[in-house]
């Protein structure tokens, strides 16, 4: 044991902490900003039309109206993968989609004025099932994809991106196999990231230090620098885009999203000359934002007794609904992510990405691999249930070990240099009890007249820990105080708090000392984002490692100062002195004097490394009413080392909503399958656990030291919500004897398969035994 951290690993308080609490924190919607315009979307009411003609007179006559901007009058700007989906269409393609953007004085005066537009609309046929898009004869979305199918691929992640898992001989190990079975499970519900906080932005163009091809943002999102990037990729190299990142009530990566709002918003302040403010009502947020991809798999499985699976093949349809920016990403993801769950030599699955005439998917927590595998474990259950297989053997036995390796999304192949979780799993089983509680597949753990309990399991796990660029500066001043220089956003998770204890640590100063600049990319050097809890390893490690590079060069200039070298030399508390002789001490403020220490840490991709979570969950069912109770979650991982305890165990217990254990049990998008609209785009239709339903959550978290940075740490938050819907629908299916398939597991669902429910969706007379 090495000794003991001054704050790795002990709770703090959180900086920013006070001012969420009293309300002081500076959220878009608390900037003030001189002669604000307001703006609104108006939006399509058809799911696929063209617009014939377009007349904006009226609106523009309306006092108080700045501008009305439609296809007509805009730049050709396009984005996404491929860039051919265009800000501002003639052509419709779902119910919420942008026909035009008013700027008023006022948001009530922009949206009179929306009412006042006048669309001729040519109403197309519109297709809305994943697999009836690509059949003959379907609507076709765009010309440039016929079929509805959009290309694999995404060259952001280099020019061999992962396409497909294609790997050994199938046949042959097929001919391996005790078992060979078929199946098919779609995750397909689309459930809603939903953080608090909708999309909202603030643009203005034209900064007078930098000319007129300049727009600054003020956007609620999670990775300033990258959507830098993005929107100077939308707006043309010639644009210089500035991005302040401030508080982000939530994102769950959804709001990486935001640059149709933030294209809408920069448009109407360069047609103005002044800010103006784009915020999408929770309605917006909901229905005309963005989705977790659907996914369907279709699939052929052999399996060993001793649980070794021989061989996968078969089909994966994945719908991105009106277009796509990061679905190919997820796909590669997703690829890589069901490689390192379940260990087979020989894949065959081809998946395949079609458009339909609904709200586009895009980025939330478990990107691409919990679309994947949570239609991937329900199938592989069905052989583990033909060889009385324990699920929790089989993920055990299956889950990446060192000195195994798998391809991931740039198509590499990586040898796996982390840990073994199978103590984490064995601990996180005996908390549970799951020795005692499972019975066998098909089984309830016990049943009390209508009522019976449930208990199933699921794992995940995802390399892109560490994944993509950070760079970042540490400042040491003459008066002894440290500032980081970071484009990292505060998303709701603690992180730069975070980032402040590690500096504090490496440099053993008080933590009030070290301090950090705002999430702005005019001052800060690049930053990927926190996006699939890369942020303990990569971030924090690009943040230390400048840190580090900062106390050398304070060292190289006190050395000569106290007659000894530089590697002889240590600090704490704004004092230097050399090891063999503590009692002689510099402050800080002496070797500082007139001169300021920049050090700069970057950190490259690696992919060796993965995270792992397991999800134990137990169910109660009532087969009378086909309600589905979650009683009780245990989750289990391994961190390395804790950095902040009560971060972590907030993002564990963050497991249920936000798209995770909840889209098993409740919450889903419901399309309207003749007109395409949603049904439940408000909080009250679309649904979700409120804090007096929440169950029983306990978190085991080992620590086993990793090989990332000299605080040997690795994220495990972006994951805490995969494993469980897998786990919930087997539980849900021991618990009443019948296999269950798709998401979420409703009481309908449940009484279908009982044979309880009548055609007309009605309980059958005597069902219940009355």
């Amino acid at each position: 044991m090495g000794k003991p951290y001054r704050y790795i690993g002990k709770a703090t308080p959180r900086r920013d902490g006070a001012e969420i609490v009293t309300g002081r924190s500076h959220f878009v919607d608390d900037l003030r900003f001189e002669r604000l315009l307001h703006g609104k979307v108006l939006r399509s009411p058809h799911a696929h039309a063209i617009i014939r003609s377009i007349d904006s007179s009226r609106a523009e006559s309306l006092g108080g109206v700045k501008a009305v901007l439609t296809w007509e009058n805009i730049p050709d700007l396009r984005y996404g993968n491929p860039r051919v989906f265009r800000l501002l269409d003639p052509k419709v393609r779902y119910v919420g989609d942008a026909v035009a953007v008013i700027a008023a004085e006022s948001e009530e005066i922009a949206r009179e004025a929306a009412g006042l537009v006048e669309i001729d609309y040519e109403v197309l046929p519109a297709v809305f099932g994943d697999y009836e898009a690509s059949a003959p004869g379907a609507p076709q979305l765009y010309d440039e994809f016929p079929g509805n199918v959009l290309p694999l691929g995404d060259p952001f992640l280099g020019p061999k991106s992962m396409v497909e898992i294609a790997t050994g001989d199938v046949e042959s190990g097929f001919s391996e196999a005790d078992v060979i079975f078929e199946g098919k499970c779609g995750y397909d519900n689309l459930p809603n990231p939903m953080p608090m906080e909708s999309p909202r932005v603030v643009a203005l163009w034209g900064r007078a230090a930098e000319g007129p091809d300049a727009v600054t943002f003020w956007v609620s999102n999670q990775a300033p620098y990258l959507m830098k990037a993005v929107l100077g990729s939308i707006l043309g190299g010639n644009v210089d885009v500035r991005v302040f990142g401030g508080p982000c009530g939530g994102s769950f990566g959804s709001k990486l999203m935001s640059w149709q709002p933030m294209c809408y918003a920069a448009l109407l302040s360069k047609n103005t000359g002044r800010p103006v403010k784009v915020v999408y009502s929770k309605e917006e947020h909901l229905a005309a934002f963005t989705l977790r991809p659907s996914s369907r798999l279709d699939i052929k499985v052999g399996m060993k007794k001793d649980g070794t699976v021989t061989a996968i093949a078969g089909d994966w349809l994945i719908g991105t609904g009106s277009y796509s920016q990061t679905t190919q990403a997820q796909v590669a993801v997703g690829c890589g992510e069901a490689m390192l769950a379940v260990r087979c030599k020989n894949w065959n699955v081809k998946p395949r990405i079609v458009c339909t005439n609904r709200t586009a998917s895009g980025i939330a927590r478990g990107f691409g691999g919990q679309e994947l595998k949570c239609a991937l474990f329900p199938i592989l259950s069905r052989g583990m249930a033909k060889l009385e297989i324990d699920p929790l053997d089989f993920m055990k036995k299956n889950f990446i070990r060192p000195g195994e390796g798998y391809l991931w999304r740039n198509a590499q192949w990586y040898d796996y240099r982390g840990i073994d979780f199978t103590k984490m799993m064995d601990k996180g089983a005996e908390v549970f009890g799951w020795e005692q509680k499972w019975k066998g597949w098909l089984k309830p753990t016990t049943v009390e007249g209508n009522r019976r309990i449930g208990v199933g399991v699921g794992v995940h796990g995802n390399a892109d820990v560490g994944e993509d660029v950070s760079e970042a500066y540490v400042r040491l001043d003459g008066n002894g105080r440290v500032v980081v220089h970071s484009c990292l956003q505060e998303h709701g998770t603690g992180q730069r708090s975070n980032a402040l204890k590690v500096v504090a640590e490496v440099f053993q100063t008080p933590l009030e000392w070290v301090s950090m600049t705002p999430a702005d990319t005019m001052v800060n050097p690049f930053e990927f984002g926190p996006f699939g809890s890369r942020g303990t390893y990569i971030i924090l490690g690009a943040i230390v490692r400048a840190a580090e590079d900062a106390k050398k060069k304070l060292f190289e200039l006190a050395a000569p100062m106290l007659g000894c070298d530089a590697s002889e030399l240590d600090t704490a508390d704004g004092f230097i002195w050399a090891k063999t002789a503590p009692e002689k001490r510099l402050r800080w403020q002496r070797v500082l004097f007139q001169r300021t220490v920049l050090g700069y840490g970057r950190f490259e991709p690696d992919y060796s490394l993965s995270n792992c979570l397991m999800s134990f969950v137990e169910v109660e069912v009532d087969t009378d009413t086909g309600k589905l109770t979650l009683l009780r979650v245990v989750n289990a991982t391994d961190v390395g080392q804790i950095i902040d305890p009560q971060g972590l165990e907030g993002q564990l217990c963050g497991c249920l909503g936000t798209a995770g254990i909840d889209s098993a049990i409740f919450e889903e998008t419901v399309l309207d399958p003749l007109s395409g609209r949603i049904l439940n785009a408000n909080m009250i239709d679309y649904k979700w656990r409120t804090s007096s339903e929440l169950p029983a959550i306990e978190n085991v978290v080992f620590e086993t030291p990793m090989p990332t940075h000299r605080f040997h740490a690795i994220g495990v938050g972006e994951i805490a919500t995969s494993p469980g819907p897998s786990a919930v629908l087997m539980a849900a299916s021991n618990a009443v004897g019948v296999w269950l398939d798709g998401y979420p597991v409703t009481p309908a669902k449940i009484l279908s398969a009982l044979g309880k429910l009548g055609s007309a969706g009605k309980i059958k007379d005597g069902a219940n035994g009355k």
